[in-house]
């Protein structure tokens, strides 16, 4: 893609100038040549690594708050009320931080197979990256939920193993909808850990359910794919359609009166 033209008339009767910068082309739907490059295969054993410690420090901390708040703990337990909902929270969106800010310049730091999707359907990345970046992100949650039972394994099929699921009380539709809305990782966590325990990260959910493997985290779980990549697909259309071109508009209508 070069520069943009916009074609829209200003209030003189004249065209608005192009941008005065270039985005990037489009990446091509099939890249075979990208499957030579070195670069890719480190970007997605940085999505690899990247995913395994988000999922193993997460799914460690979800464990670690039901075994701090169960009632039927005893002695120093009882007495720790845990990190509570708010530290939940924080460590999902502190870690995806980090891990972002590390990988931003080997991967693009996407962390999330709704994040990749919503990138393909951008023309951001090419579809041989975007299968293995998700590929790769999935193979890394499986591998940090092993890592926490490993080290946990007292209390990892006891507490639920980290797997979402829809909680009673909500039906099917209020926790599609709680995935589809995952634009702020951070309050979207405080939002909706009661409905779903908040998946929206496709791995994220199935590395949990691959390792605790128990009924429940299977009956609902295409809600924790479809939820999140619905919500990605409407990011790209906003991203794409809505924020660009408005910001395209803007910058011609501002020459236009300058």
């Amino acid at each position: 893609m070069g520069k943009d033209d916009v074609i829209e008339s200003g209030a003189g009767g004249g065209e608005f100038a192009a941008k005065d910068y270039t985005d990037p082309p489009p990446a091509p739907l099939i890249d075979a040549a990208e499957l030579g490059s070195w670069s890719l295969y480190r970007a997605v054993i940085a999505e690899f690594i990247a995913t395994l410690l988000f999922l193993y420090i997460t799914v460690a901390t979800v464990i670690g708050y039901k075994h701090q708040t169960d009632a039927s703990a005893s002695g120093a337990d009882a007495a720790c009320g845990g990190v509570g909902v708010l530290g939940i929270a924080w460590a999902f969106g502190g870690m995806i931080f980090v891990l972002v800010y590390c990988t931003a310049g080997i991967s693009g730091g996407h962390i999330n197979p709704a994040v990749t999707f919503g990138l393909f359907l951008a023309r951001k990345v090419s579809l041989v990256r975007a299968l293995l970046y998700i590929v790769a992100q999935c193979l890394g949650a499986i591998c940090g939920v092993g890592l926490v039972k490993a080290f946990q394994s007292a209390y990892f099929d006891r507490y639920g193993g980290g797997a979402n699921s829809l909680a009673s009380g909500y039906s099917r539709g209020t926790g599609l909808g709680a995935e589809i809305i995952g634009f702020a990782v951070f309050m979207v966590h405080l939002a909706t850990i009661p409905v779903t325990g908040t998946g929206i990260n496709p791995a994220r959910s199935l590395g949990a359910a691959v390792i605790y493997n128990k009924d429940k985290p299977w009956d609902d779980h295409w809600i924790f794919w479809v939820g999140p990549l619905v919500g990605a697909a409407i990011a790209a259309f906003y991203h794409q359609y809505i924020l660009r071109a408005g910001a395209i508009k803007a910058l011609g209508s501002f020459r236009s009166n300058a």
